[in-house]
């Protein structure tokens, strides 16, 4: 059973942070459940390109309000507290926050650690474990 608070992940090396956003990663690759969750907050006014190429993401939006833009196919969808959207096809896409935007976000396979993704969604702990692993 695994048991912790977001209290305790502040400022260790689960809390993640780059311009405009941050992630705390509740749970990692390392806990062996098959999945990682994470509450990321995306500061309001900005705009952020995600890519994930090698995740399945699911996404709960809890606070805030913003749009959602399929960069694939230009299709805009509007945010707010309670949506949901699920990336299963590795689609790049832009988050354009109007309010802060506090989310929740499960990523499968399972996020590794302090990895930041690069804009063709390549994460270089998980490139490094698969190779390491043939």
């Amino acid at each position: 059973m695994i048991v912790r608070t977001t209290a305790e992940i502040t400022g260790t090396e689960r809390d993640v942070a780059g311009p405009g956003w941050r992630s705390k990663r509740i749970v990692l690759a390392g806990d062996r459940v098959g999945f990682s969750f994470h509450e990321t907050t995306i500061e309001a006014g900005t705009i952020h390109e995600f890519h994930y190429q090698n995740h399945v993401e699911a996404v709960w939006l809890i606070e805030g309000e913003g749009s959602l833009l399929d960069l694939d196919n230009q299709t805009v969808h509007q945010l707010g507290p309670g949506s949901m959207y699920l990336l299963d096809g590795h689609e790049r896409h832009q988050v354009n926050a109007r309010t802060r935007l506090r989310m929740l976000c499960v990523f499968n396979p399972p996020v590794t650690g302090r990895e930041i993704h690069d804009e063709n969604g390549v994460y270089p702990l998980v490139v490094e474990e698969e190779a390491a692993s043939v």
